[in-house]
């Protein structure tokens, strides 16, 4: 996993903050390549896990740290399930094959991969789902202290009312808990959007029963800044660096491990 970065913020910061924030892992993960000489600033080895770069130097993270986290965007359809299958099922990682990639991959996951959903997305919902091994996208994403936003577009039975949205984006209550606020409103005759902070299970269906409505598609368009786009169902892309990096850039100062 060799990585090389630029300091340049204006103040001095431990190397394991800067690695934990810059998203290369996370600072537990830092001060143990540190403890085995793995990180140099400048050319020179760092062996003091409290170092602090400084504005202009180079850090170097030397091979030999493990090999790069994998993450990937798949378009989930209907009737797949994201993790652990029941007999007769389709896990969502069966679908990351060679003929179904978009664009490259430096890898092609097989039955031994092991890469875990970011986020429930149930047999019968669609859409946008991550499937990561990488632990500190983990952390921004699903971690007790995420507030990324996920969104879907809901197909819906029943009469849609003022009341009905205003009861959806707060007020109601599942399992005795209280839900958090939620973002809902129509999009044309009987489709919502739903823009949610968690997933609990089978959240949006169990919403719109309390309301007296029913689900006929569910698609999750986007989870925080990353979009579905036009990824076609049943086709998966590597996430790129770029798009890492805004995922768990909200997270930057709350500590990556």
């Amino acid at each position: 996993m060799a990585w090389t970065g630029r300091y340049d913020e204006a103040e001095p910061q431990r190397v394991n903050k800067w690695l934990g924030q810059s998203g290369v892992c996370s600072r537990r993960e830092a001060e143990g390549f540190i403890e085995r000489g793995l990180i140099s600033i400048d050319g020179e080895v760092v062996t003091d896990t409290g170092r602090k770069i400084l504005p202009g130097q180079t850090l170097t993270l030397a091979d030999g740290a493990g090999p790069a986290p994998l993450s990937v965007v798949l378009h989930k359809p209907m009737g797949i399930v994201s993790a652990q299958p029941e007999p007769g099922q389709t896990p969502a990682v069966r679908l990351l094959t060679k003929a179904a990639l978009v664009g490259d991959s430096p890898t092609i996951p097989d039955r031994d991969t092991r890469l875990a959903p970011l986020g429930r997305l149930d047999m019968d919902s669609r859409g946008l789902l991550l499937l990561s091994d990488d632990g500190v996208l983990a952390k921004a994403i699903i971690g007790p202290d995420s507030d990324l936003e996920k969104e879907y577009l809901v197909r819906v039975t029943g009469k849609i009312t003022p009341e009905k949205i205003a009861r959806l984006c707060h007020g109601l209550t599942m399992d005795g808990r209280q839900l958090k606020p939620a973002k809902v409103s129509v999009v044309q005759r009987q489709e919502l959007r739903f823009i949610l902070k968690e997933g609990r299970n089978r959240q949006i269906r169990r919403m719109c029963e309390l309301v007296g409505m029913h689900v006929m598609d569910l698609v999750r368009i986007r989870i925080g800044s990353l979009r579905l786009g036009d990824l076609p169902e049943g086709k998966w892309r590597v996430l790129s660096d770029q798009e890492r990096a805004a995922l768990i850039a909200p997270h930057a100062g709350q500590g990556a491990g």
